[in-house]
């Protein structure tokens, strides 16, 4: 959303008032202007102590005459500029339409046919470019505006004529290395074809929602993009191989623009894509967040903030002030980005004092309509997997869902990976600091193989082949990671029955299988049919539906040799789902706690129960055979979990004495454990219909606030104190909210 404008900022910048700031840079500051007739138009304008450097003039005048030769059709309109001012500015049409990568994180993948429709038309911009004999060089997904008519090319910043190298230092890599073409990351001439590459890993990450060469840092990326095979998982098979051939590492096998058109037009359906298809194919969510834009920019009135206060009369020194993030300025100017300047070893480009890496992708876009105001950041993320709640993990939120496991800076939503090759949820668990996963990798090697999730989403092996376990799909699960041992149950290799299941653990420094244990007699068939474990006072405990049965089975192994220690049935909470939690057990140091028709404590050396709660009490309107009691919590010598309709119960963890309960009035509490803060108790309320968070202040025991959530919240929200925010998934977004 537009920003005010500051104190120090002109009023106006050629015939154009300036009207609100869209964001800035080292560089200079994007601003909404509009002038004397009321065109609005984003106003760029170089900070005052570049105006002076020649060699900045002169790549701003290139990127004002690269901005002429694409137009309007195919990029944001120059309508005014004055590269020659004291102050040099640039004056482009205002781009109703968020950029590519938020149009793939707000709707997901595209459909093929889409695909093809804007790879027909970004086919026919850089065509126009290309016959002018310039080239764009930074090409992505942020520099792509959806708009309603077809998608625009902009951020012309670091291109250039062909063949001029005045422009750009000997060894330096301009550009966004995730989406370099080998030879602009080797440092030498980038030409056209170098664009069709660049074009080529923009579609892959449409069609997938994951770049071909993954993320990470610079020096990766630039080395994958020069040496490794693209990633090209999830890519319709139809496209694979035109996009195959455009992103080889010869740049003389690549086709030009005009072929490279006429390949995607091709379906091989005897149908024929074209670019007059784009505006059709677009989806309802995206169709209603451009005519939000598109209503959004003329509800702003110029607003300037005063002066920062002083006491000596001296204006404070400058400190950073909220910016948007890049990908929201562009999406509101929909211009190019003001000139960078070459630093660095590796000579990739700096805008806002932000490396363009590919890294991360900021979450912050317009919020939506049902996204609530205490909500500090949300993320778009396809058919959220209600069965597993957010994993804490360093610094970051594992969250798993359609496209895979991402991970999520908890403390600003910035994603920072997708592990597309975790399909299921049963596929991973983590320990304080790392990812560990037994998805299949596709390879012929027998056996199963534990691998640990990098900072770049990738598997990294980390132990295995066990020749005696199998790698089958489903045939794997790991249960829980605690000090770099990695817990997992697996079945036996070539073994059919459902019986032949083992209990392992692995050394994920040394790769070592530290020892393995029959699993039991009464074993799933498939790792679906989930186990729920917990790690404490050198226990390893686990549940699990017993087959045919409305049970389950609590089950304690010794940590040091895998050795089995005692088993007890359980019941389950509902007729229909037996399955004790979504989520891990609540453990601690003496006893593992269990929710069903009452709240029991079982002993962790011996598995007999110490105490049990709700004989007897009033539960609420509850279906028959329901379990009053939700998945417990707890922390700090109390237990806390939902009770019937009614409410919230607190009870010793030592004793099971009640130590108070909060009702929920008007909804029922939900399915998912509460999560403990600081200052409130948080947790969810349901009428069927829609799912709330509350908030329960654990002095006066009342509900402090209560907030409505998109969608039905899955697993039980996450209390990630290390970030200070409390994150869960609901619908198709992960959201957090500040942790008090």
């Amino acid at each position: 959303m537009p920003l005010p404008l500051h104190h120090d900022d002109p009023r106006q910048l050629g015939p154009y008032r300036l009207v609100a700031r869209l964001g800035g840079g080292g560089m200079g500051t994007v601003y909404l202007a509009r002038s004397a007739g009321g065109r609005t138009v984003a106003l760029k304008a170089v900070h005052p102590r570049f105006a002076s450097d020649e060699a900045f003039r002169a790549r701003f005048r290139l990127e004002t005459d690269a901005a002429r030769v694409i137009g309007g059709e195919y990029g944001a309109g120059v309508v005014d500029a004055d590269p020659f001012a004291s102050r040099p500015w640039l004056a482009t049409e205002y781009v109703l339409g968020p950029p590519l990568d938020e149009a793939v994180e707000l709707c997901g993948p595209l459909p093929e046919r889409t695909v093809r429709a804007l790879g027909a038309v970004l086919c026919r911009a850089l065509g126009q470019l290309h016959r002018s004999d310039v080239v764009h060089r930074d090409l992505k997904p942020s520099n792509v505006l959806v708009t309603a008519t077809g998608p625009k090319i902009i951020d012309f910043g670091v291109a250039r004529a062909l063949g001029d190298d005045r422009l750009t230092r000997l060894g330096t890599a301009a550009g966004t290395p995730a989406y370099m073409s080998p030879e602009q990351a080797a440092g030498v001439e980038h030409t056209s074809v170098g664009d069709v590459f660049a074009l080529a890993g923009v579609l892959v990450f449409a069609a997938t929602g994951h770049a071909p060469f993954g993320a990470g840092q610079a020096a990766d990326l630039l080395y994958r993009v020069r040496y490794a095979a693209p990633d090209l998982t999830g890519l319709p098979p139809a496209l694979t191989p035109v996009l195959t051939r455009c992103l080889d590492k010869d740049p003389t096998r690549r086709p030009s623009t005009t072929e490279l058109a006429e390949l995607l037009a091709d379906t091989g359906t005897g149908g024929m894509v074209t670019a007059e298809w784009f505006p059709t194919a677009l989806t309802d969510t995206l169709l209603a967040e451009i005519a939000r834009r598109s209503t959004e920019v003329w509800r702003h009135h110029p607003h300037r903030l005063p002066p920062p206060p002083d006491t000596d009369g001296t204006p404070p020194a400058p400190g950073p002030r909220p910016a948007l993030s890049r990908r929201r300025l562009l999406a509101i100017a929909g211009g190019s980005t003001l000139a960078a300047a070459a630093t660095g070893t590796g000579g990739w480009l700096w805008w806002s004092g932000r490396e363009h890496t590919g890294t991360s992708r900021s979450t912050h876009f317009s919020r939506p309509a049902n996204i609530p105001g205490r909500v500090t950041w949300w993320a778009r993320l396809d058919k959220a997997d209600g069965s597993r709640p957010p994993l804490a993990v360093g610094a970051l939120v594992a969250v798993h869902g359609q496209a895979g496991l991402a991970a999520y800076d908890a403390k600003t939503g910035i994603r920072r990976w997708l592990a597309t090759a975790v399909k299921q949820s049963y596929e991973f668990t983590a320990d304080t600091e790392r990812v560990y996963a037994s998805a299949p990798d596709g390879a012929s090697t027998t056996g199963l193989k534990v691998y640990g999730v990098s900072d770049t989403g990738v598997l990294e092996h980390v132990a295995g082949p066990f020749g005696d376990l199998s790698s089958g799909t489903g045939h794997a699960e790991p249960l829980a990671a605690v000090g770099g041992v990695v817990y997992l149950a697996a079945r036996q290799s070539g073994d059919q029955g459902p019986e032949r299941w083992s209990l392992l653990a692995v050394d994920a420094k040394t790769g070592e299988r530290l020892w393995k244990q029959p699993l039991g007699d009464h074993t799933p068939g498939y790792a679906t049919d989930r186990i729920v474990a917990g790690v404490a006072g050198g226990h390893l405990v686990y549940a699990r539906p017993l087959p045919s049965q409305r049970t389950n089975l609590l089950v304690s192994h010794r940590l040091s040799d895998g050795r089995r220690e005692w088993d007890r049935e359980v019941p389950g909470r509902r007729p229909d789902d037996p399955f004790p939690d979504l989520g891990k057990l609540a453990i601690d140091g003496r006893h593992v706690y269990f929710a069903g028709s009452e709240l029991t404590a079982v002993g962790l050396d011996d598995g007999k129960p110490v105490w049990t709660f709700g004989h007897g009490r009033p539960q609420g309107d509850l279906p028959a055979g329901t379990g009053a009691y939700g998945p417990p919590t707890v922390k700090a010598g109390v237990v806390y979990a939902a009770e019937g309709t009614r409410g919230v119960v607190a009870l010793s963890a030592a004793t099971g004495e009640l130590l108070w309960e909060a009702p929920f009035p008007g909804m029922p509490p939900g399915p998912t454990a509460p999560v403990l803060g600081r200052t409130y108790l948080y947790a969810v309320a349901t009428d069927g219909a829609r799912d709330q968070i509350r908030a329960v202040d654990l002095r006066t025991h009342r509900i402090a606030w209560s907030m409505d959530v998109p969608g039905r919240i899955g697993g039980a929200p996450l209390a990630h104190e290390r970030a200070g925010h409390v994150v869960w998934t609901s619908g198709d977004y992960v959201c957090a909210l500040p942790f008090a």
